[in-house]
């Protein structure tokens, strides 16, 4: 019985370092973008808290953005404000998008500790 061995090649340095920096630009303009939703959101977020909006269905739509981006400070800090907000008008629909937040953003957040750890 003959066993058949795989030829298996070096990758190509060069090819490693270009895939890398392309990934490193996609990176780079998804960070850009989620900048960019945090500024639009800002304003939108400050006025329906300023004027106490009971608009459940804007706030749950702005609510569903930011979770998109709370995995910035910026974006966390605006998702929190208006938690707080909306937890006065809706506590259970509120605590249903904190855990949303967690079950997003704090699971890898928890893997990384627990790596630290053992």
């Amino acid at each position: 019985m003959t066993i058949r061995q795989q030829h298996t090649t070096k990758p190509d340095a060069s090819a490693y370092q270009n895939l890398l920096a392309e990934l490193k630009k996609h990176m780079a303009d998804l960070q850009t973008l989620r900048e960019q939703a945090i500024e639009t959101l800002t304003p939108t977020v400050q006025e329906m808290v300023r004027s106490g909006s009971r608009n459940v269905q804007q706030i749950e739509h702005t609510l569903d953005q930011l979770l998109d981006h709370a995995c910035l400070p910026e974006g966390l800090a605006l998702f929190k404000t208006l938690c707080r907000h909306y937890w006065t008008l809706d506590p259970h629909a509120t605590t249903r998008y904190v855990h949303a937040y967690r079950e997003t953003w704090e699971e890898d957040d928890q893997n990384n500790t627990d790596e630290v750890h053992t």
